[in-house]
């Protein structure tokens, strides 16, 4: 993965949208710290193969940077992402890395299902 480029990744959305998409969107604050402190609340996220439509999709911020997506009941967004690549099978993988390098977000769309 590559530090994200603004520009590459809004040409990647901009082909992407009004497409069927499958996304994977994952989010988690504890798996590297609610075993060391009992009192930290995890928190996290996951969905993974819900197909979806979106009308516009833009990145946004100076980096970490936001992905929303509009649907057309709503949005899809993520924040704190920070790199990017675009697979060998075209799909854009988004991920946000803290300053240790551990996953905090992963953003991911494709026009095939990922992998169960």
């Amino acid at each position: 993965m590559q530090p994200i480029d603004k520009r590459v990744v809004q040409n990647c959305l901009d082909a992407l949208s009004k497409k069927d998409v499958y996304i994977h969107l994952e989010t988690t604050n504890g798996a590297y710290a609610s075993h060391k402190d009992e009192s930290f609340l995890n928190a996290s996220t996951f969905i993974r193969n819900a197909k979806i439509q979106f009308s516009l999709g833009k990145v946004t911020g100076d980096g970490p940077f936001r992905i929303g997506l509009k649907l057309n009941e709503g949005w899809v967004y993520g924040e704190g992402l920070t790199h990017f690549e675009i697979d060998e099978m075209g799909r854009l993988l988004m991920a946000g890395l803290n300053a240790k390098g551990q996953l905090a977000i992963a953003f991911e769309l494709s026009e095939i299902p990922f992998d169960s």
